[in-house]
């Protein structure tokens, strides 16, 4: 069967553990230095104990490397990846090229998003290079997936949820730009998420004071089907900065998903091991979202971003009937609670929120009268308590065992055999008198291996094989039982650390002779990587260049001319609406280029 992988983020340690206690089959963390997240490092003795933690269940662990490196990096970022793999990390992910001109171990490597897996030949170059898996780019379709399989053997990894960049990934340079924050060193200051007015050239305003840039999150839950038989081996949820409660609620809503995938499709099966059975109903639209969108996996559809915020706007759980002095009549199917979150957008278009103080039937009595009107929607973007919920269930992942406890020479043996086959083996050396009550002895007996405990471990069955029943006490029992469990575990570990020698690298010819500043070049190493490819032209990165006008800061899949009406493959227009627009914020003006062959839009700084 195919091992299909849910591949969960973690912020630290405490959320590591989380995405491995609710499904997920592997986890995603940065490194202390050198991630796309520059607020989620952790330290070496972290990873080291989420590794362990993960390895139990036969899941891995992968450490995020994935910004572009300085010269004066390189000798450390060199040191880390020996450490990383010292430790036992599964897989390094990177960005930079000049990572592969390195004294690297025998560690694998996964070709970040970040370096811009959205063409053919730009997957097909990678591959050769040496990469074992290449993430792809969240714009792409099922058909181009579909196409990519068909053209490479590489491992593939595809975004199914969280939160979308509204650039290619790798090829935005607006918030260093503005900001000198550079996305590509871990550091977007999420200038995407910032209201603009979008202007034509004669200054006319199309739309003022919008999040024009903010795309809604994705969700592609009801395409895992699809996804999997596409040939996608690892389903990736976006969130390194999100809390445990989060990874909770849509790790697990994920793992019933695909679980329920391959109860139909029996060709797949779940990359590691264990059950999980949360004391919750997992809903994705409950925790933090900014209202979801399928992106472009079945092709462009409309509304893909929300321009009226970026926030979470949680679940739509009614409408307002009647709006009196302290309180608002409401129209829902949810139950409410006091300190629920609540939500609306204005007349003007603005979300507002207030706190549920109190309820009487439908009777709703916020702690902010302000603003409310009849007839508007309301969405619940903190659900109290099943916030409450997430936070005190303590789930734990259990890893199904079978006891089997014999009569031997000189004493008594325990076997554990778990649901991957693998066992462990326990001898007592002692002599037991026969029991005077040979049925409460049983009983006994049974009780106590069936105590699982704080354990990894679900005893499933006890099989007890005697002649004559012994009385062994209870301290006996507890005793050889947690002494086999924590072989079993051992046993698991061991089993898991089959050393998988990654190719060496390789230096293919790349598909063009020039690298633009896009190619994201900014060190001696990445340069040589290039050179030996066939690159003979080489544009030094954005980050270490000092004039930026008039380079593109961005290439967007996200078309504010299809947003707006104003597609030239889907309407026809006249002459005066083909003419160039613009982004403004209260200090800079954008221009927009539009790419109708590639459905792309570009904005230009400067």
């Amino acid at each position: 069967m195919k091992k299909i992988e849910l591949l969960a983020p973690a912020k630290n340690l405490e959320t590591g553990i989380a995405a491995i206690n609710y499904g997920a089959d592997a986890v995603y963390i940065g490194a202390p230095k050198f991630g796309a997240r520059s607020a989620a490092g952790n330290t070496l003795e972290d990873i080291g104990k989420l590794l362990q933690y993960a390895h139990q269940y036969w899941a891995k662990v992968f450490i995020t490397m994935n910004t572009i490196l300085y010269d004066n990096e390189l000798k450390e970022a060199e040191e880390l990846i020996h450490k990383l793999y010292e430790l036992g990390a599964d897989a390094l992910i990177v960005q930079d090229m000049g990572v592969l001109e390195m004294n690297l171990p025998p560690i694998e490597l996964h070709a970040s998003t970040q370096t811009h897996n959205y063409d053919l030949d730009r997957i097909q170059f990678l591959e050769k290079v040496g990469f074992k898996r290449i993430i792809l780019a969240r714009e792409l379709s099922l058909e181009e997936i579909k196409n990519i399989r068909k053209n490479t053997s590489v491992e593939l990894e595809y975004f199914v949820h969280g939160a979308l960049c509204v650039s290619l990934s790798g090829q935005c340079y607006f918030s260093h730009a503005i900001g000198g924050r550079s996305a590509n060193r871990g550091e977007c200051s999420q200038a995407c998420r910032m209201k603009y007015d979008l202007v034509d050239v004669e200054g006319k305003v199309i739309a003022k004071d919008k999040h024009l840039l903010s795309l809604k999150d994705l969700n592609l839950s009801s395409h895992l089907d699809q996804i999997v038989d596409a040939g996608v081996c690892s389903l990736k949820i976006e969130g390194r900065l999100k809390d445990s409660s989060y990874l909770k609620n849509i790790t697990s809503f994920y793992r019933q998903s695909l679980d329920k995938v391959f109860d139909r499709k029996r060709e797949y099966e779940p990359a590691s091991s264990g059950t999980i059975n949360p004391d919750f109903k997992p809903d994705p639209e409950i925790t933090f979202n900014r209202a979801y969108t399928s992106y472009f996996f079945t092709g462009r559809i409309p509304e893909i971003a929300n321009f009226h915020t970026p926030k979470s706007m949680g679940k739509e759980i009614g409408k307002i009937l009647e709006v009196k002095k302290d309180h608002v009549v409401v129209e829902t199917k949810y139950e409410l609670h006091n300190g629920d979150g609540l939500c609306f957008f204005n007349k003007n278009k603005l979300l507002k929120g207030f706190q549920v103080n109190g309820i009487q039937g439908n009777k709703v009595f916020p702690n902010d009268m302000s603003m409310l009107q009849k007839g508007v929607r309301l969405f619940r973007n903190n659900d109290h308590e099943f916030s409450k919920v997430l936070k005190r269930d303590n789930s734990v992942r259990k890893i199904g065992v079978e006891f089997y406890l014999d009569i031997v020479e000189g004493g008594i043996n325990l076997t554990a055999i778990d649901e991957d086959e693998m066992s462990a083996n326990i001898q007592i050396k002692e002599s037991f008198e026969s029991a005077k009550n040979e049925e409460l002895a049983l009983k006994n007996i049974r009780k106590q291996l069936q105590k699982s405990g704080d354990s990894i471990y679900q005893i499933n069955n006890v099989e007890i094989n005697f002649d004559s029943v012994p009385f062994v006490q209870a301290k006996k029992l507890n005793d050889l039982r947690r002494q086999c469990l924590e072989q079993l575990t051992f046993n698991r570990t061991e089993a898991f650390k089959v050393e998988e020698k990654r190719p060496l690298i390789a230096h293919p010819q790349y598909p063009a002779k020039e690298l633009t500043y896009m190619g994201n070049v900014v060190n001696c190493k990445a340069e040589e990587f290039y050179h030996k490819c066939g690159v003979e032209k080489i544009e030094k990165g954005f980050e270490l260049q000092n004039n930026h006008s008039g380079k593109t800061i961005m290439t967007t899949k996200h078309c504010l001319r299809h947003e707006f009406g104003m597609c030239q493959k889907e309407t026809k227009t006249g002459k005066s609406q083909n003419q160039a627009l613009f982004l403004v914020d209260n200090k800079n003006r954008y221009k927009l280029e539009f790419n109708c062959q590639r459905c792309e839009m570009k904005i230009i700084f400067g």
